[in-house]
């Protein structure tokens, strides 16, 4: 597996470890490989600002400024607000949507294109996988690509789906990842820390923000957000990588108008 940057940095850091005295449903992750995770997805500063797109509530996200060339934005997961995907269309983007509970997005664009379905890990009437979705939307089609994701907790499942080949397309990731407060049950570990490495095979975590409408889970010592929102970047866009250490970002907005919590200490590395 290639040196990626956030290995590189982590070389340089010592992080002990701690007992851990609770007991769980399921058979407990232990806590040094649940913090060796979360230390591989530290947030890098990319040698790029972070700029905003979408509101500035839920539903926008911060993303590298390295938007030229890519041509299309594949956003599944619609539900009520597409600000972000209609900043993405303001650029020039094509914009493709995908949600089977609904009928159309409540917001609309000359660039988007929507289909009432699923995504998944495969392709029938209610779901499509991510390959065949860009396939059939790009036909012959080998550019650059964003992809922003909220599926409520199909992520993983869908991810572990996604080929090695349109990975390397995706120049950035955005997604929200649901239930992070299971990673201390050893079966969702697994799960999850096996799509965490394949996104980490292509691409370096460049900022993540935990959505305040759900209290984070504190035991043993780590503070984990359940739900929370992260950007990834391709590791071959990326120059003079550095951890970035100044949480929230000054374009960072909570989600709900519930109390603010900053991104807990545990998650990002210091100068």
């Amino acid at each position: 597996m290639e040196s990626t940057p956030v290995k590189r940095l982590l070389n340089s850091l010592k992080i002990g470890t701690l007992a851990l005295v609770k007991n769980y449903p399921t058979r407990l992750t232990e806590k040094d490989e649940l913090q060796s995770l979360i230390q591989r997805l530290f947030p890098v500063s990319p040698g790029k600002e972070l700029i905003r797109l979408g509101p500035e509530s839920d539903g926008g996200y911060l993303i590298p400024d390295d938007l030229a060339g890519i041509e299309a934005c594949f956003s599944p997961g619609v539900d009520v607000v597409s600000g972000f995907e209609k900043d993405c269309a303001a650029l020039g983007m094509k914009v493709f949507l995908a949600d089977r509970s609904i009928d159309q997005p409540t917001e609309s664009s000359s660039l988007f294109h929507f289909t009432k379905k699923y995504v998944g890990v495969t392709t029938n009437d209610d779901f499509m996988t991510i390959d065949d979705w860009v396939a059939s939307s790009l036909p012959g089609s080998n550019t650059d690509l964003m992809l922003q994701i909220d599926i409520e907790g199909y992520e993983y499942e869908t991810f572990l789906g996604v080929s090695d080949g349109l990975m390397r397309r995706f120049r950035i990731i955005v997604a929200e990842f649901h239930y992070l407060d299971q990673l201390w049950s050893r079966p969702f570990f697994r799960l999850a820390s096996r799509m965490f490495e394949k996104i980490l095979q292509t691409h370096t975590c460049v900022h993540i923000h935990p959505n305040n409408g759900f209290r984070p889970l504190k035991k043993g010592g780590l503070t984990i957000p359940p739900i929370t929102e992260f950007t990834f970047f391709r590791n071959d866009r990326i120059c003079n990588a550095s951890f970035a250490s100044v949480f929230p970002h000054p374009l960072d907005f909570d989600n709900t108008v519930n109390p603010h919590f900053p991104l807990p200490r545990c998650w990002y590395a210091s100068r």
